[in-house]
């Protein structure tokens, strides 16, 4: 298969598998969503999901949230990991949305990646999920499946999201990456799936297994 026919597959048989894919982090709104997103680097969702209902009960809008203590942002989010730096970017953040942006999450990526604590995957997931606007955050399930099913030779998220985009059409980034991620976690696992195991990998490689085992 060429690329082009690779993803053509992979597109086909994701929107088969996960028709109406949900983003697996709770959330009210944008702003609730934001945080969500930003607590979620280099954690689980089960743990973020775990933590932000006691947060956000205390506080759901910038305005409530520019009013807490960090230290009791600290106190709630601890669990999450990295819970010093997350609990001072949520809170720069929110006073920032204050006093720039009116107490709104802003609509444009530029302005979202201002925010303490936004980088340009977080600020993605916004601009998609809660606004629709097309994009394809790509984190590390999706880097490792795009190399893994030869969609990319990139080796940073940045050009992996630059070829995604490229293969792919912009009506379908918003679904598609979040079918990416529920594929990732539930059948091409990192530690699951050595590239010839699950039916994409098996469908889009036939011959690999043959190879991989010649070399052992």
């Amino acid at each position: 298969m060429t690329r082009q026919e690779r993803a053509a597959y992979v597109d086909r048989r994701l929107a088969e598998l996960y028709p109406d894919p949900k983003i697996p982090l709770d959330h009210q709104d944008a702003f609730t969503l934001l945080i969500a997103v930003l607590l979620s680097a280099h954690t689980t969702d089960r743990s973020v999901n775990k933590a932000t209902p006691e947060l956000f009960a205390l506080a759901d809008t910038p305005e409530k949230m520019a009013r807490v203590p960090v230290k009791e942002i600290e106190r709630i989010i601890r669990p999450v990991g990295l819970f010093a730096a997350k609990s001072k970017a949520i809170a720069g953040l929110a006073r920032m949305l204050m006093e720039k942006h009116g107490g709104q999450v802003p609509r444009t990526f530029e302005e979202l990646e201002e925010l303490p604590g936004v980088g340009h995957k977080t600020a993605s997931v916004v601009m998609t999920q809660a606004f629709g606007v097309p994009a394809f955050p790509v984190d590390t399930h999706i880097h490792r499946l795009a190399q893994r099913w030869k969609l990319t030779s990139g080796k940073s998220v940045e050009q992996t999201e630059r070829d995604l985009k490229a293969l792919f059409p912009e009506a379908r980034w918003n679904k598609l990456h979040l079918q990416f991620i529920y594929y990732g976690r539930e059948h091409c696992t990192a530690r699951g799936c050595d590239g010839t195991i699950c039916e994409i990998c098996r469908t889009l490689f036939p011959d690999r297994k043959r190879a991989v085992t010649t070399r052992k």
